[in-house]
């Protein structure tokens, strides 16, 4: 379990959303302070009035007028404290959202800045409960900030000001008191803090768990794995419900702790200030000054108690976030990269080794070379390595060793950005944005319009099946596009190719998802696709395979043969002639 909580992080990462409004935000202060500081004088106000009825003031006018006179100054400061409020409600209306919404755009822009590895190592629904978060982390210790520590700042240094001007006895006792008051909130909030970690890890941690359940709702049912599921998600509920009534538990002990020394203060102010009371040195007055005080001290200090629990289980909420966002990426452009200029579409691998995790090497010493235009066939055992030489040329992951060479350019030298603008995916499995069909097509070209996004789709043979849909291109696909089937979603997935059109083209077998009528409409398509393209398909059927001008076949992470069908299939022993005869049916595991 983590014992601390990277507090300068947080606010760091805070104070840099919040100094484009420094303005509106120190006039937030200076509004909550000035109407503080009105608290702490209209006790003073109380004390002249009590003095007045007790005779220990003589008014300089008739009585009922001094008392009428200091009621209407306790009113005007009254009034004027409510000026205050409502000026600060205003400005921090305007204020907080903002800077929420600005952290939660960081969070989401750098989130998506993370490698492909580092998406495959976390639950989405969890990383998604970690972004949200942040911007009500913000909110809840500005909360506090502004209402609480900003207010008990300014009530116990007026107060104890004040009082030390009556007693230096009084102000003495209550300044040791609220030394020691503040100290045991702190150091208890403090070590209690790591448990509020925990909870908010497995609060994190349910949410994953039931996104991935919600997400693979159709596989829970063809299995009966509901109660599977159901124990799974109870079991991390359980956690979370142990760690939650441990620091509620912990929260009342603070609590019965607060009450007892509020008890004890009472009693000694009391007991001191009847003291100086028979001696002469205090007045009636003074004790409903002195009450006052203890009232507001014990109002703001009893929330203080809690607000510093608040404040750590907000920063316990940002710690996640803030941590994912202080981590390097895995993957980064270098200092001054270039923007990727294809001449022509040549790709070429030059000793190249890449392991994952830094134990199951998936390649070694790999060296391939695709000419500009060529189409080009990957072919090999599952665990191969294939899609990995994709995953590589998009650098999803960064290479160990070797160079890839794209356009003439090392691809560690150019910019992410510009690369992949470069490369078209059509992957085995597309999935699509819960958006319009349109949408879905145009994140191939974002400034395309209505009319070539209809004529990709016609291209890919997708137009048919969309008209007939009853919004047509407006439809909504549902989550990950669980509304279409997969052929359709296949299709889709190649008119947003097409409308991208790059100089580069990678087939995760594009028609996989197809029956044999919706495969003979696109195969046009894709030869269209890939005219003039350099093309990599990762190949599982034969109909494709044999159109390719060569095929290299994979086998441990190394270029084991290459040629074309014909070729490969005259030679005596190779991997390609024994899959082809275990998969003589059409396809290649």
């Amino acid at each position: 379990m983590r014992e601390h909580i990277n507090t300068k992080a947080i606010l760091k990462l805070f104070w840099e959303h919040i100094r484009p409004y420094s303005g509106r935000a120190m006039l937030l202060l200076s509004l909550i302070v000035l109407a503080k500081t009105v608290d702490v004088i209209i006790p003073v106000f109380y004390k002249r009035f009590f003095d007045l009825l007790a005779g220990d003031v003589i008014a300089t006018t008739n009585l009922r007028t001094a008392l009428v006179g200091t009621v209407f100054i306790i009113l005007c400061f009254h009034l004027g404290a409510w000026v205050c409020w409502r000026a600060m409600a205003l400005i921090n209306n305007w204020f907080q959202p903002r800077v929420m919404t600005d952290l939660n755009a960081s969070a989401h822009e750098y989130l998506h800045g993370h490698s492909y590895r580092f998406f495959t190592n976390n639950f989405a629904g969890s990383l998604v409960r970690k972004v949200n978060r942040i911007g009500n982390a913000f909110e809840k210790l500005m909360d506090q900030i502004l209402f609480t520590f900003v207010p008990v700042t300014v009530i116990i240094i007026g107060n104890l000001f004040v009082l030390c001007g009556r007693s230096v006895l009084l102000g003495t006792v209550l300044f040791a008191w609220v030394f020691f008051y503040l100290l045991f909130n702190f150091l208890f909030s403090r070590w209690k803090t790591k448990f509020d970690y925990r909870r908010s890890q497995l609060d994190s941690e349910a949410t994953g768990v039931l996104a991935d359940s919600a997400s693979n709702a159709i596989t829970i049912k063809l299995f009966n794995g509901l109660n599977h599921e159901q124990s799974l998600f109870h079991e991390v509920l359980e956690r979370w419900r142990r760690v939650n009534t441990f620091t509620w538990n912990l929260g009342e002990i603070m609590d019965a702790g607060q009450a007892i020394l509020m008890i004890a203060i009472e009693f000694l102010i009391m007991y001191f200030a009847i003291g100086l009371w028979q001696e002469g040195q205090l007045t009636i007055g003074d004790f409903a000054l002195i009450q006052g005080y203890l009232i507001g001290f014990f109002m703001v200090l009893w929330d203080i108690g809690r607000s510093v629990r608040r404040t750590y289980e907000a920063l316990a909420d940002a710690d996640e976030i803030v941590e994912i966002m202080n981590t390097p990426y895995e993957v980064q452009d270098v200092d001054n990269a270039k923007e990727l200029q294809i001449q022509s579409g040549r790709i070429e691998f030059q000793h190249v080794y890449f392991s994952f995790n830094q134990t199951r090497r998936v390649l070694r010493d790999m060296n391939l070379v695709i000419e500009p235009g060529e189409k080009v066939a990957l072919v090999g055992p599952s665990g191969a390595g294939k899609s990995t030489i994709t995953k590589l040329l998009f650098r999803f992951y960064d290479v160990e060793r070797g160079k890839i060479i794209v356009g003439n350019q090392n691809i560690a030298k150019v910019t992410q950005e510009s690369l992949r603008a470069n490369i078209a995916l059509v992957p085995q499995e597309p999935i699509l944005f819960h958006r319009s069909i349109m949408d879905n097509i145009r994140y191939g070209r974002r400034d395309a319009t209505d009319e070539e996004i209809i004529e990709a789709a016609k291209k890919a043979h997708a137009h048919e099946f969309i008209e007939g849909l009853q919004d047509g291109y407006g439809t909504f696909v549902g989550e990950r596009g669980v509304k279409l089937s997969g052929g359709e979603r296949q299709r889709i997935a190649i008119a947003r190719a097409i409308l991208k059109n790059a100089p580069i083209l990678v087939l995760d077998e594009a028609t996989s998802s197809l029956d044999s009528e919706s495969e003979a409409l696109i195969q046009e398509a894709l030869e269209e696709l890939m005219r003039g393209k350099t093309t990599i398909v990762i190949a599982h059927r034969l109909s494709t395979i044999m159109k390719m001008d060569r095929i290299l076949v994979i086998d441990n992470g190394q270029v084991v043969d290459s040629g074309t069908h014909k070729q490969l299939l005259k030679k005596k022993e190779n991997i390609y002639k024994k899959l082809w005869e275990i998969q003589a049916g059409g396809f290649i595991q």
